[in-house]
C-alpha cells in the first residue's frame, strides 16, 4: 500500500511530499528497543512551495482596468508592461513564502498582429498563447524565422482542429474531453511529436465555462495514460470574472485542494505540479493561492478591439476572457 509522508523545511518555504510506491520492513532490537526500518523499493519526492494556508490577504481584484488597458506599440512599451507584470509577481510570491522564479508568466497574444508580437518577441517573449487555432497557425506559419518561438494554445479545441495543433503547439492548456485527447493523440503520432497538455477543470461552476466539473477529474487522468504522446503536466482553471475577490480566490483554492488530493495517486506518467490560473484580472491571487502558471494578456498587450465573446462564443460578455 502506498504511504504518504508529509515534511516541511525549517523555514517553511516548501513541502516535501515523498510517496514510497512498494517497501519492505524489517526489525530488529538495539538496546531493549524495537526499531523498524523501512527499505524503499521504489520512491516518489516532488517538492512545492508553500502557499496560503490561512495567512488573511484582502488582495484585490484588476477587473476595473479590463477593456482599459494601455496599448503596448514599442519594445519599449512592452519591456515596461512585463518589468510591470513581473514586479506583481514577485510581491505576490513575497507575500506567501514562494520564489518568483517558480512562476511562469504566458503572455496571452490573441487579436494582436504579427508585427505586435514581433515587439513582445524583441522585449523578450518566447512564449504566445492563443485561443484560436487557425490565427496561432497562421502566426506560426508567419514567425517561422523565430526558431525559439513557443505556442501555447489556450482555448477550447474542436477535434477537426487537433491536426493544426498537433502541428505547432508547444502546450494545450484546456483539454476536457477523452475525444478531443484521442484526435490529439491521432494527429500527434502522424507528427512524430508529443505534446505538454493541462487539464481544464471548471471551478466556478459557471455553464458559461468550458472545463470538467471537479468531481470528474479523477476519472478523467486514470484514462490518459492511454495516449503515449499526450505529455499531462497539471491542471488548468478560469475563475469567476467578479470583482468579489473571495469569489475568485475561492475558484483558486479548490483548484489547488483538487490537485493535492489527486496527485498522491494520480497514474504513472501524469504530472500534477503544474497549475494554470490567473489572467490579467487575478493573477495575483491565483499566485498567493499556488498557481505555477499566469495567462497574462492585457496588461502587457493592451486591451482588445474584439469582445470577449468571439473567442468564447458560449460565454457572456467577460466570462471566459483569457488574459
Amino acid at each position: 500500500m502506498p504511504v504518504a509522508l508529509r515534511l516541511s523545511t525549517r523555514r517553511q518555504r516548501e513541502v516535501i511530499s515523498i510517496r514510497i510506491i512498494r517497501f519492505e520492513v524489517t526489525t530488529f532490537k538495539v538496546i531493549g528497543f524495537k526499531v523498524i526500518g523501512i527499505k524503499a523499493i521504489r520512491i516518489q519526492v516532488s517538492r512545492r512551495e508553500r502557499v496560503n494556508t490561512g495567512i488573511p490577504l484582502d488582495t484585490s481584484t484588476l477587473h476595473d482596468q479590463h477593456g482599459h488597458w494601455p496599448q503596448a506599440e514599442s519594445v519599449e512599451d512592452f519591456r515596461h508592461n512585463i518589468a510591470a507584470v513581473q514586479s506583481r509577481i514577485a510581491a505576490a510570491c513575497e507575500r506567501v513564502g514562494r520564489d518568483p522564479a517558480s512562476v511562469r508568466l504566458l503572455p496571452v497574444s490573441k487579436t494582436k498582429p504579427e508585427a505586435i508580437l514581433r515587439l513582445a518577441y524583441a522585449a523578450g517573449c518566447r512564449y504566445f498563447g492563443e485561443n484560436k487555432p487557425q490565427e496561432a497557425y497562421g502566426k506560426w506559419e508567419a514567425m517561422a524565422d523565430l526558431n525559439d518561438l513557443h505556442w501555447s494554445v489556450i482555448g477550447h479545441l474542436q477535434t477537426n482542429k487537433a491536426k493544426l495543433v498537433a502541428r505547432f503547439a508547444a502546450e494545450f492548456q484546456a483539454l476536457d474531453s477523452l475525444r478531443v485527447a484521442e484526435a490529439l493523440e491521432r494527429r500527434l503520432q502522424e507528427e512524430g511529436r508529443s505534446l505538454d497538455v493541462f487539464v481544464q477543470v471548471n471551478t466556478s461552476m459557471e455553464d458559461s465555462k468550458y472545463g470538467l466539473p471537479p468531481a470528474e477529474v479523477a476519472a478523467f487522468l486514470r484514462a490518459l495514460p492511454a495516449f503515449s504522446a499526450l505529455r499531462v503536466r497539471g491542471l488548468m482553471t478560469l475563475a469567476m470574472f467578479s470583482d468579489d475577490a473571495t469569489r475568485v480566490r475561492q475558484c483558486f483554492v479548490r483548484l489547488r485542494e483538487l490537485r493535492d488530493r489527486l496527485r498522491q495517486d494520480a497514474p504513472d506518467g501524469v504530472g500534477l505540479d503544474a497549475l494554470s490560473m490567473g489572467m490579467s484580472g487575478d493573477y495575483e491571487i491565483a499566485i498567493e493561492e499556488g498557481a505555477t502558471v499566469v495567462r497574462v494578456g492585457q496588461a502587457i498587450f493592451g486591451a482588445r478591439a474584439t469582445p470577449d465573446a468571439l473567442y468564447w462564443p458560449t460565454a457572456g460578455a467577460g466570462a471566459g476572457e483569457q488574459g
